[in-house]
């Protein structure tokens, strides 16, 4: 049964522009307008968060749209701040939307004396009040029982199956979708079964961490137009030596599909040096200007699916429905075109 209220969204400064998009398409959805709730997120001179809601929150159900992408420290802090003040404020339900959700990679104890700071994160978030998470390819599932609120982990597969059969349309039999390691296996399995292509790997090998000291490539890629799957493209070396060892394998083209581009220090550089042909992205972290202006990234929207997913949240309807690429068809109708 749906809430007697209307869903409201507020937004840190992470990621404003797919924010006011999500509201864009939620005033699509919902027939009326849905705006950001009037707030100010500041700091003070020594860095401090500050945040003012200007409207009545009392007894709503609220969003926040706040990935933690870099500077992750303060965009968290920003998040936690905002949750608080709407608690304080007397919100009937607060949701965090996290496109992109920042400490994901230290999710276990790989060596001795370490952090598992992905739990830290949980808790933190549970501990400011909030009572949902709704986040996008989290780097390891397993993160969702680090919490004991509800999270709904969606999945950019089916908008990448959308987007691929759109741009590849009358060569799908030439495609090869590739993991470029062992643990993306389950990821890369996912978007082949999708478009119905066969799966290779790419075995990396390293000597020490950060480097890589050779890759192989499992599986006959001779003649196919590749398309490599992963969650996360940071530099971007491993992705652009995996482009490499493909073409030397024999693929005829190579194209990379990442859901989080967080695109640190020499990443564009190296992706517009490369052999890849194209890298998609989704908007989950707010591109820069280098990444919106270099010619062979090109950059997938989710705020259509996200506005879904808070609708549905809203209505106790299913997220899980959004799992599939047939539900995603209408909802981004007029970006794809199937047929």
């Amino acid at each position: 049964m749906a809430a007697m209220t209307e869903p409201k969204l507020i937004a840190g400064n992470a990621n404003r522009t797919l924010a006011n998009a999500i509201a864009r398409r939620m005033s699509m959805h919902r027939g009326m307008q849905v705006g950001l709730v009037d707030a100010r997120v500041e700091r003070f001179n020594d860095g401090e968060i500050f945040v003012e809601v200007f409207e009545n929150v009392r007894g709503e159900d609220m969003y926040i749209i706040q990935p933690t992408s870099r500077p992750a420290n303060d965009n968290l802090m920003e998040l936690l701040i905002i949750a608080d003040a709407l608690r304080r404020s007397s919100a009937d339900r607060i949701t965090a939307v996290i496109p992109y959700f920042g400490y994901a990679r230290q999710d276990r104890r790989a060596k001795a004396r370490t952090p598992i700071s992905a739990k830290l994160v949980a808790n933190l978030l549970t501990e400011a009040g909030i009572d949902r998470v709704l986040t996008l390819d989290l780097h390891a599932a397993q993160i969702q029982g680090f919490f004991d609120i509800p999270v709904d982990n969606l999945y950019a597969s089916p908008v990448f199956a959308l987007d691929i059969e759109h741009h590849f349309k009358g060569q799908m039999a030439d495609l090869m979708v590739v993991s470029p390691d062992v643990g993306g296996v389950a990821r890369a399995r996912d978007i082949a079964k999708r478009i119905n292509a066969p799966l290779a790997i790419v075995d990396k090998r390293r000597e020490k961490a950060g480097e890589v000291a050779g890759m192989t490539v499992i599986g006959d890629v001779r003649g196919k137009k590749c398309i490599i799957v992963d969650d996360i493209c940071d530099t971007a070396g491993t992705l652009c030596k995996a482009a490499e060892t493909l073409i030397e394998a024999g693929a005829t083209e190579v194209h990379s599909y990442i859901t989080h581009g967080v695109l640190s220090g020499p990443a564009v550089e190296r992706v517009t040096n490369s052999v890849m042909k194209s890298l998609v992205i989704t908007d989950s972290i707010e591109p820069s200007d280098a990444v919106r202006n270099c010619p062979n990234i090109r950059i997938v929207p989710t705020a259509p699916m996200f506005a879904q997913a808070i609708l549905n949240t809203w209505h106790g309807t299913s997220v899980s429905s959004l799992f599939e690429t047939d539900t995603l068809v209408p909802i981004y109708d007029g970006i794809y075109l199937r047929g």
